[in-house]
């Protein structure tokens, strides 16, 4: 905790020293009392009151004398600005408004449309979205592989220069709707069809609007075909940076299988490289040793060119089958597999609920087999067959994971996705992200200073969204705050148990109003639909 003193230090307080005033005649709408507030900007925290009017905070320092509509008394708790998620999944969002599970961990803006997978067309969705009415400010990318498979379906070859024209046409639609940038999914189909040329070529389009581009990299491990591996997926992300004139995210950056575990030093000094030569990149990522998605990411891309349905005709193919399995195995192995069929862990399985929570050797052993990686190769076609499913894959390192979140250009993200209690088994993440850096890696571990973690998850993702009025606690900023204990704050969401929302956050606040309120969270949503034009 932060030593308790008088504050003097926070740049606003004499920017808004003259507004003390005009405090006592007018009363504020919010006077947060007596916290630790912890501005976002990496400064030491300093005790102060916080007021608030409609919207904004008004004045920060001692409002011991002022009037207020609600008093919350903050003592013993840091005052923190709301967090930023620059990785979410926000696809259940128009059946999930409220967006509980984010709020409840402190998240007051999240950035969806991540890997590839924005909403098309971005206007209409928006539109939705506001009609509803959202628990968090919520902001959007436009998704090259929602773009690709609009113009080209599953196709795996090079756009023609008709097909260049009309995806470019379609990301700048989606920019003038709103978007604040593009995002790839160069692993997932069909964006992994695409080559660096096409990328470029779309990214200029978004950088032309002021955008900014983030990559789910075409490598994150070893990679099956020779020549791609990490450390290329990372050069790709950061070349496309370079030649479209684009700020860069390596977004939930990681490095996937035992073969390659300790390459995120090297990852990290290609960055500072990037950086060094002018190059505006910087990374997101999750506190977690898993990965989450798809039990397709353990099928070869060839392999599903077209679909499901051609997928299917391939493994009719004695010949196509044998090579499919082939290298499902590998991946087995080397990659998200882990070399272990415990440490792939279903998560939703829609053919078959039982198995959800389960793991891909619990499985085999049920059907009677070893728990062989040739044996959960067969296992995953057959998943395949039956409709897909979503995985968590137990395949990073602890070290890995610690060396990238103290780069200073690190931004803490969840990539999870909006959900409720029941939905599956979902990873921890998609509960517990933010407040698992402040109690594990922050209060336990020490591997980062509270105000590093609070910089790192406000103003430094606000800043690359281009959001200068969220993500800070200053005069004149929106009023989105998260009040937690640093003493007792925890994620409570885990790999068995994941359905579980955090502890020791006992305020949210979005947009002035308050929407967890002693530990209830209240369905008011408050949020905003943000647009790129129109900014926080």
């Amino acid at each position: 905790m932060p030593p308790r003193r008088t504050r003097t230090a926070l740049p606003t307080l004499l920017a808004v020293a003259t507004l003390l005033g005009c405090a006592e005649s007018t009363p504020f709408d919010l006077v947060i009392a007596g916290g630790t507030v912890i501005d976002g900007t990496g400064a030491p925290g300093e005790r102060a009151d916080v007021g608030i009017r409609g919207d904004r905070i008004s004045v920060i320092g001692d409002l011991s004398g002022a009037e207020a509509e609600r008093t919350i008394d903050a003592t013993g708790l840091v005052v923190a600005p709301g967090f930023v998620d620059l990785h979410a999944h926000l696809d259940p969002l128009l059946r999930l408004p409220s967006a509980e599970s984010h709020v409840r961990q402190g998240v007051t803006t999240a950035l969806g449309g991540p890997d590839g997978g924005g909403p098309l067309p971005t206007g209409r969705y928006l539109a939705r979205a506001e009609s509803l009415g959202v628990g968090m400010n919520v902001a959007f990318l436009v998704g090259h592989n929602r773009v690709r498979e609009a113009v080209m379906n599953l196709e795996d070859r090079a756009p023609t220069p008709a097909e260049l024209a009309e995806m470019e046409g379609l990301v700048a639609q989606a920019m003038g709707e709103g978007a604040f940038g593009i995002s790839t999914g160069l692993k997932y189909l069909p964006g992994a069809f695409s080559d660096l040329d096409e990328v470029v070529a779309l990214s200029r389009v978004a950088a032309d609007s002021g955008g900014f581009y983030t990559s789910h990299l075409r490598e994150e491990g070893t990679g099956r075909t020779p020549g791609l591996s990490l450390l290329d997926g990372v050069g790709e992300a950061l070349e496309i940076g370079r030649r479209a004139g684009i700020p860069v995210v390596l977004t939930h950056h990681k490095v996937v299988g035992q073969p390659l575990w300790g390459q995120a030093q090297t990852t990290l000094a290609m960055i500072d490289s990037a950086r060094a030569a002018g190059t505006d990149a910087m990374i997101d990522q999750y506190p977690y040793t898993a990965t989450y998605t798809g039990i397709s990411i353990l099928v070869p891309a060839w392999a599903q060119a077209g679909g499901d349905e051609a997928f299917l005709e391939r493994m009719d193919d004695p010949a196509l089958a044998d090579s499919i399995l082939a290298d499902i195995e590998w991946a087995l192995i080397n990659d998200r597999g882990g070399n272990d069929l415990a440490r792939v862990q279903f998560a939703r399985v829609s053919w078959d609920p039982t198995l959800e929570g389960a793991t891909l050797g619990d499985w085999a052993e049920r059907e009677g087999l070893a728990r062989t990686p040739a044996n959960g190769a067969r296992l995953v076609v057959e998943a395949m067959r039956r409709g897909g499913a979503s995985a968590i894959y137990h395949a990073l390192s602890e070290d890995d994971v610690t060396a990238i979140m103290t780069h200073p250009y690190t931004a803490i993200a969840s990539d999870g996705r909006l959900t409720q209690p029941g939905e599956g088994h979902p990873h921890p993440r998609w509960y517990g992200t933010f407040p698992r850096v402040l109690a594990r890696y922050v209060r336990e571990e020490g591997v980062l200073g509270l105000e590093e973690a609070i910089r790192k998850m406000t103003t430094l993702p606000a800043d690359r969204i281009g959001l200068p009025e969220r993500g800070r606690i200053t005069a004149g900023a929106f009023a989105d705050l998260v009040l937690f204990d640093p003493d007792t704050v925890a994620d409570e969401a885990t790999f068995q148990d994941p359905h579980r929302y955090p502890s020791g956050i006992p305020f949210v606040v979005v947009n002035g109003v308050v929407t967890v309120d002693d530990g209830v969270f209240v369905d008011l949503r408050p949020g905003r639909v943000l647009r790129r034009s129109s900014g926080g």
